[in-house]
């Protein structure tokens, strides 16, 4: 801990020095708006009365790739912006002499691919800090999001209004966003950071109103300025969005039958905070999980496919300490059988009985989160093989977990964060709490920042156990020349794992990194990433050396849009590895190797597109390696419908892994593993509400062990004949989604959906293809439909409706 105080004195010392030049100015365009006293009609037809004396904002500026160079007269955007009670409105004209080649594939609502697109930002408060992002395909798709000095957040959703148009001079958008969707303080003079943005997607170009350098690392500083809204009432920000379901679900010869009911509430506390809460949840139709043959000792982490936990999550992922599928995960126990029971029944999830999150920032710049959810009581069933008897044992209790976020930003993109989660449990089981305090200092030049964190750990079970694990570091984040130099360490009792994800304790690392980049096109080159790490890890207690790591990567995108690739990585000392022996104080001697790799991605514009990544690791071992690989096909048979699919084969040669313990003896096997994973997604798109998805993936890997040794003290191995079982194994999983998606009105969707699905695990290895799909396809299969429809209703125009009601009575 001390080598860490003293590398973050270092880096504030460096950061005081970078902070003495002054910022130079940034220029902001400014637009002053007009109200208008009736609404144009958002059909993406530029006709309407009210756009003929609405001021207009043109000038537009390149970003990428020649960043600030004018836009052509022939390609100009011209955008006019007017205001009423309700909300705000755009209407943008896209010219282009090819209207013909305006790129429009269609594509589920939040999805771009091939497509020209406008949008704009919009910044209540004026603080460069975090924007509210809208954006329109010129298919009429519409994408939303967060962006903030951490980056982009699509996560978020917003209801908003759109209408896009191909004309004679291009293409044509018109937007309206009701004020209940954004957020600005409560002043009779509105003053709001803004900025608008084109894509031209078949010269991959993009411009912006208010100039964007791109030797700066953040967006939201290159606002302009938007004036000229006036007395403003701001509207209640109250939402509901009830939901039913049903499931007919046909398993091992028993088909069931279910209907299921709940409701999501969106209450606006002020200006600043919104409430979310929902209630009875249900996410039966969440996408599948990809599931692997895990032989690591560490647990594998799945992405969060439920709604409610991915919207809106910018504050809550402060620092990496909330991982929200513990919320409702696996139960905590297993039970405890005696003599001549078993385990009959045992809940593969626990129900989650509601959740709720606050968040928000404040005009001073502060952002508060906090998430509460409520999990039931589950048991398991067990049978006494005897008797005959059953008994339930609780093996997950009613637990409560929440997040409290406090994020402070301050001096254009520096922030100040405390982060706290805590997981109560009902009766004996096990309690735990963790601490974060973050930090990003950011020179006023917006050239260097310094980061760290402190972070603890507290799980009381029988007893408390602490941890800690602490970062800091220095970065240079703008112009050609950028690096970074950090450390960090985590002590062996760090463990968040109750309601985040931590694996590898007990160590400490320290990484230099440098890269190089070109802000400009060249003559061959649109744009180029040079990188290069030095990674340093050693055990902390008791002390060893771990693992010295060289990398460089690099990246290339050429003129004609083809984007390529590789690097290497060596570990020229090898490895001494303190987690596959999965015993404290041993370690796993891991011979040096040298890894290279190449990768190519073909113009993302063509019918065709392909890319593959080929990863070759060489030991220092004889007949000792590693091939990962990847291949992919997406073809677009029009604007749509479109196939993509990937085939990911691996093959690990004679590796040493961790294989069993037995009397104080650790057993490590060498082995050969080979894994295939086929994955298709077809989408048939019907207009920009409606869609049909297939997804497939069908994931294989056996292993083979092919001789076993004792593990010795100093991380070397000895032959042993005393390891005997059969470790020999092959996993499947096979997965099958076909839905359909229809947005029939703005927040509210119906989704009908099958769902085809099956595993195995056999004892055996090396079958070929026909005996293996064979004994897969023996096993049971789940077969689902469901039908789930979610309806939004806004509390304003429902107080309108029934005014209107009332009236004609």
């Amino acid at each position: 801990m001390k080598n860490l105080l003293l590398l973050f004195f270092v880096i504030i010392s460096g950061l005081a020095i970078a902070q003495k030049k002054e910022d130079a100015a940034i220029v902001r365009k400014q637009i002053i708006i007009t109200k208008t006293a009736s609404s144009p009609k958002i059909d993406g037809i530029l006709n309407d009365e009210e756009w003929k004396s609405a001021p207009v904002a043109t000038h537009f500026i390149e970003r990428n790739p020649n960043n600030g160079k004018p836009q052509a007269d022939s390609i100009k955007t011209e955008v006019k912006i007017l205001y009423d009670d309700t909300g705000i409105y755009f209407g943008a004209q896209m010219y282009d002499p090819e209207p013909g080649k305006i790129a429009r594939e269609l594509t589920e609502r939040d999805g771009i691919s091939n497509d020209d697109f406008f949008g704009i930002t919009l910044n209540g408060y004026n603080d460069k800090q975090q924007s509210l992002e809208f954006v329109v395909t010129a298919a009429g798709v519409q994408f939303d999001a967060k962006i903030t000095t951490d980056g982009e957040d699509g996560s978020w959703n917003s209801i908003w209004y759109s209408g896009a148009k191909i004309n004679e001079k291009g293409w044509a958008v018109e937007m309206k966003i009701p004020y209940s969707e954004l957020r600005f303080p409560k002043s009779n003079v509105q003053e709001w950071g803004m900025n608008m943005f084109r894509r031209i997607q078949r010269i991959k170009a993009s411009y912006d109103w208010n100039f964007v350098d791109n030797a700066k690392n953040s967006y939201t500083l290159f606002d302009g300025v938007l004036q000229g809204m006036e007395n403003i009432n701001t509207p209640t920000r109250l939402s509901f969005t009830p939901y039913f379901s049903t499931y007919i679900n046909s398993f091992d010869g028993k088909t069931t039958a279910n209907f299921n009911g709940g409701m999501d509430v969106k209450y606006g506390i002020n200006d600043a905070f919104t409430f979310d809460m929902t209630l009875i949840p249900d996410f039966g139709q969440a996408n599948f999980d990809n599931s692997i043959l895990n032989l690591t000792p560490f647990e594998q982490q799945f992405s969060e496919q439920r709604t409610f936990f991915t919207e809106g999550t910018e504050l809550f992922s402060k620092g990496g300490m909330f991982y929200s599928r513990r919320v409702g995960g696996e139960p905590s126990r297993y039970p405890v059988t005696a003599e001549h029971e078993e385990v009959l029944e045992y809940p593969s999830k626990v129900k989650l009985f509601n959740a709720f999150k606050i968040s928000g920032r404040t005009k001073g710049g502060l952002g508060i989160g906090f998430f509460n959810g409520v999990t039931q009581e589950m048991e398991a069933t067990v049978i006494n093989t005897e008797t005959g008897t059953t008994r339930k044992e609780i093996v997950e209790p009613w637990s409560n977990y929440n997040v409290l976020v406090f994020d402070q930003r301050f001096s254009g993109n520096s922030s100040v964060s405390v982060v706290n989660t805590n997981v109560t449990r009902d009766g004996n089981f096990r309690d735990a709490n963790s601490t974060g305090i973050l930090w990003d200092l950011i020179n006023k030049k917006n050239t260097y920042k310094t980061f760290g964190s402190l972070k603890g750990s507290w799980v009381m079970d029988e007893g408390t156990t602490f941890g800690t694990r602490g970062e800091a570091g220095i970065e240079k984040i703008a112009g050609k020349h950028r690096f970074n130099i950090n450390g960090n360490m985590t002590t062996k009792n760090w463990d968040i794992n109750d309601l985040g994800f931590s694996t590898r304790t007990n160590f400490a690392n320290y990484n230099a990194w440098y890269g190089y980049r070109i802000l400009q096109p060249t003559e061959k080159l649109n744009n180029m990433y040079l990188n290069f790490n030095l990674n340093y890890f050693h055990r902390l207690e008791p002390f060893l050396n771990s693992n010295f790591v060289f990398n460089n990567n690099n990246s290339f995108t050429d003129k004609k849009f083809r984007v390529f690739g590789g690097g290497i990585e060596a570990t020229p000392f090898g490895q001494n590895d303190i987690y596959e022996p999965r015993t404290e104080g041993r370690f796993l001697k891991i011979p040096a190797y040298f890894d290279t790799w190449v990768w190519f991605e073909s113009d993302s514009r063509k019918k065709l597109q392909y890319n593959f990544t080929v990863d070759y690791y060489a030991f220092n071992e004889t007949g000792r390696n590693q091939v990962f690989t990847n291949f992919g096909l997406r073809y677009r048979f029009s604007d749509r419908f479109n196939v993509h699919w990937s085939f990911n084969p691996s093959f690990s040669n004679n590796e040493n892994g961790f294989a069993g313990k037995d009397n104080g003896e650790i057993f490590i096997g060498r082995r050969q593993r080979n894994t295939y994973e086929n994955a298709l997604t077809s989408k048939y798109t019907f207009n920009e509400k409606t869609a049909l998805t297939l997804t497939f993936r069908h994931y294989f890997s056996d292993v083979t062990y092919k001789q076993f040794y004792t593990l010795n003290h100093d991380g070397t191995l000895a032959d042993t004949n005393s390891f005997t079982r059969n470790l020999n194994g092959t996993y499947n999983a096979w997965n099958v989604d076909l839905r359909f998606s229809w947005w029939f009105a703005p927040g509210s969707q119906l989704t009908l959906l099958y769902r085809n699905a099956t595993s195995n695990y056999l004892d055996i290895s090396r079958l070929n293809v026909t005996k293996n799909y064979t004994m897969l396809f023996n096993e049971s299969m789940v077969n689902n439909f469901s039908l789930k429809l979610t309806y939004f209703i806004d509390y304003n125009r429902l107080k309108k409706l029934i005014n209107k009601k009332n009236v004609k009575s």
